[in-house]
């Protein structure tokens, strides 16, 4: 069964990838066997995970995934799954709660 899967890196940084085996795969990032970016952030940690039926829906998240906000990716990691599109950066919602409050002296404020 296909797996998507996000690791914590050392630095706190997130990776995401998929894999058929779950546990060699998060295994070989901590060996030092996996892609580049988890080689120099090592150790890492399986954070979250997703098993889907075939391995294009697999990818398809994977990718998904990957243009994600690490704000998103956290909520998923969460399982704050209500919170997903809010924080989609397309949304309304998203872009209301990066906009600058005019307190802080944002764009546009010109008191």
């Amino acid at each position: 069964m296909p797996h998507v899967y996000i690791l914590r890196c050392s630095d706190d940084s997130f990776y995401v990838g998929s894999t058929w085996d779950l546990e060699r795969r998060v295994s070989e990032h901590n060996l030092g066997l996996g892609a580049a970016y988890t080689r120099r952030r090592r150790p890492v940690e399986l954070v979250w995970a997703g098993d889907y039926e075939r391995v294009d829906e697999a990818y398809a998240m994977e990718k998904r995934i990957q243009g994600w906000s690490r704000a998103k990716r956290q909520a998923l990691i969460d399982g704050r799954t209500d919170e997903l599109t809010p924080l989609s950066s397309r949304s309304w919602a998203a872009r209301r709660a990066r906009a600058p409050s005019a307190e802080e002296g944002g764009p546009g404020d010109h008191s």
